[in-house]
């Protein structure tokens, strides 16, 4: 719904790279992306009472990455820093009918790398296009078969053939990092989380109208509920040219106006708001076995306590169009060996890994969020 005041913490968007944003630098008081929010809130609430804790606890769905995966996998940073793999699932069963149907499959709609450098101070955000040429190792399936081995897959396609696991097999064999751990939002847990929150205040500068996406937007300030908010990071055929590298860069700048709205809730100071937005937040994610219990998640969201969304660099990876298929794209092999070089070393992601990449010809940037396919890159003094 549009306001004719900008809502308290809206994310101002102005036309261009040189735009002005609305923003805000406050303490981080949570975890500062979306399943990162539905973890942090939930620690907040774990420390009332025992019945809250086991509440929250029996809440959380949890996948065994790590006995799926065995030992052959790349070795942790062991530095402090940390890799995860964020993904938003598309399955259209259950609570998710709704949105289409596929038969009861999924796909990873989206799929962030989240680097937390050494200290947890900043942190750098690689999107993965879904349609993204890229090989896929052989991983096992629900049924206990195996899947064989793909030289050229979507990347989407890894979730539905094996699930959480084959999706961070797959993301490991890209990119030689070992993913330390895994979170997973899907359509119906998001659209309830934004509204646990009491929607995102967020400003667009031109109207987004698609029917695919259940999304109608006229220009102006908002304050997206749970509904509009998936429609937006959902609509690919509302803004610019109707691709995935524009939808990835709608959620990007949606994800900064997120993480502005939770850094501004003042949830301590309510404690009703704080137990309800909690009890929606345990029951949206899905994480790897060692953050399945409100004690594991509270150690995880102190380690972030101070990171600010002005510390957070989000890219898009450097791809081009496939030659094999115009309409997939496939990673720029030495740009993308520079993205995971950087992480791997603990270091921003210079500027030149993604020069030239096809998402710096896509302007959805500039309806929501200002400017081109990436967020400032932090100092390099940031990290080591």
């Amino acid at each position: 719904m549009s306001d004719d005041q900008r809502p308290a913490g809206a994310t101002a968007v102005a036309d261009g790279k040189g735009g002005r944003r609305h923003q805000r630098s406050r303490r981080g008081r949570a975890l500062r992306l979306v399943a990162w929010a539905a973890a942090g809130l939930v620690l907040l609430g774990g420390a009332g009472a025992g019945y809250l804790y086991f509440r929250l606890n029996g809440n959380i769905n949890s996948v065994d990455i790590n006995s799926a995966l065995g030992s052959d996998r790349p070795a942790a940073l062991g530095n402090g820093a940390m890799d995860i793999l964020v993904l938003g699932s598309d399955s259209r069963s259950g609570a998710n009918a709704e949105y289409g149907r596929d038969g009861g499959s999924a796909r990873s709609d989206t799929a962030m790398i989240v680097h937390l450098a050494k200290g947890h101070r900043t942190a750098s955000v690689v999107s993965i296009p879904r349609d993204t040429l890229v090989p896929r190792p052989e991983c096992t399936k629900p049924d206990g078969s195996l899947e064989p081995a793909a030289q050229s897959a979507m990347f989407n396609s890894a979730y539905e053939v094996g699930g959480p696991a084959c999706a961070v097999k797959t993301v490991e064999a890209l990119t030689g990092l070992r993913m330390d751990h895994y979170i997973e939002v899907d359509f119906t847990g998001f659209k309830h989380l934004i509204d646990a929150l009491g929607g995102v205040p967020l400003t667009t500068t031109e109207a987004i109208h698609d029917p695919k996406s259940h999304l109608d937007l006229a220009a102006g300030t908002h304050t997206l509920d749970g509904e509009q908010a998936l429609g937006l990071v959902r609509t690919r055929h509302g803004v610019a040219d109707g691709s995935d590298l524009g939808r990835i860069q709608l959620q990007q700048a949606f994800m900064k106006a997120l993480m502005n709205r939770v850094s501004g809730l003042g949830l301590l100071t309510s404690p009703t708001k704080l137990i309800s937005v909690a009890d929606t937040a345990t029951k949206a994610v899905t994480t790897d076995s060692d953050l399945a219990s409100v004690g594991d998640l509270m150690g995880f969201a102190e380690s972030v306590r101070g990171l600010d969304s002005s510390d957070v660099h989000m890219v898009t990876l450097p791809v081009q169009y496939a030659v094999s298929d115009p309409n997939r794209v496939e990673p720029i092999q030495a740009q993308a060996a520079m993205v995971w070089a950087a992480l791997k070393a603990d270091r921003p992601i210079p500027a030149a890994a993604t020069k030239g990449s096809a998402a710096d010809d896509v302007n959805a940037g500039k309806v929501v969020g200002g400017g081109g396919g990436s967020t400032p890159r932090p100092s390099d003094s940031a990290t080591p």
